[in-house]
């Protein structure tokens, strides 16, 4: 095989189905149909006289050849995207783009609408769609383009680039006036932590950390609401006894217009990090630069 033999395209649908480890999932990455993408690789496999992947049962897995094939490819089309990226111009003023974004129903209630006023000013044009995925999923999802950027404590979420964002700790809000409110302040340390088994507990199925503290502290049985969405859960607490953990930089937005009581109790794994990610391929990118430059602007805490 010669090099001018070789169509970039079928290292681009080489390097998905790498990165996803299934043809379908590459298909959507490339927004391809599953038969150009299989048909792709068998032109590769053909060039190469390789097999390059084999069936497994839950997809595809590379050979030797594919392993170490890989790291070169992955280089090759970074550094054509970057020089093509270079002659570029983004003009946020005039540009109608539309930026994907992965977060929690919980960042976004931190970060849109603070970022929705900027954009007013600074890009009128400009979109954004927030895409939540699976933490297992957002990796690759950034390297497909499939989003721009994701938001959040996503300690699994590794290979990407990232910018630390705020220093952020889980507390327990109340309704104002909650009885366990006064009797808290009374409390530290452990007592508090045992205290707590005398409050009844909602809980969203979007913030797992959270419901990952009332495991570690043996309240699984006092969570009586376990709603899909979080957001929902403060007029929940507002009009109820129930007790609901979450992260202290929403419960104070929450707190701040009155109804609500804040207690900061020890919990394991309190304290976590929100990161904003993003993948290296489109760094140089002008359009990729300028927002990450406008989030980090609007919310890096030092």
């Amino acid at each position: 095989m010669h090099i001018k033999d070789l169509d970039l395209n079928l290292l681009r649908v080489f390097d998905a189905v790498y990165r996803a480890r299934k043809v379908g999932r590459a298909a959507e990455m490339l927004d391809l149909t599953q038969p150009a993408v299989s048909q792709g690789l068998t032109r590769l496999r053909l060039l190469l006289q390789d097999p390059l992947f084999t069936r497994t049962g839950s997809g595809v897995q590379p050979t030797p050849r594919a392993e170490r094939l890989a790291p070169a490819v992955r280089s090759a089309l970074a550094t054509l995207e970057q020089a093509i990226s270079a002659t570029q111009q983004f003009d946020p003023q005039q540009s109608s783009k539309t930026f994907r974004l992965h977060m929690s129903d919980i960042g976004e209630g931190r970060f849109l609408p603070e970022l929705m006023v900027a954009l007013r000013e600074q890009a009128p044009g400009v979109r954004i769609e927030t895409l939540p995925l699976p933490a297992a999923g957002i990796a690759d999802a950034l390297d497909g383009g499939q989003i721009d950027f994701a938001f959040g404590f996503l300690p699994t979420v590794k290979d990407t680039q990232r910018v630390q964002l705020l220093q952020d700790r889980y507390i327990v809000m109340l309704r104002a006036g909650h009885p366990f409110a006064a009797a808290a302040r009374r409390r530290k340390g452990p007592g508090l932590l045992a205290a707590l088994r005398e409050l009844e507990f909602v809980a969203g199925r979007t913030h797992t950390d959270t419901l990952r503290i009332l495991q570690l502290l043996k309240l699984e049985d006092r969570v009586r609401l376990t709603a899909e969405h979080f957001m929902v859960l403060p007029a929940i607490v507002g009009a109820t006894d129930l007790a609901v953990v979450m992260p202290r930089n929403i419960a104070r937005s929450f707190a701040a217009g009155g109804g609500y009581t804040l207690i900061e109790p020890p919990f394991p794994l309190r304290d976590f990090t929100v990161s904003l990610h993003w993948s290296r391929r489109f760094e140089a990118d002008p359009a990729n630069r300028w927002l990450r430059e406008t989030l980090v602007e609007l919310f890096s805490v030092a």
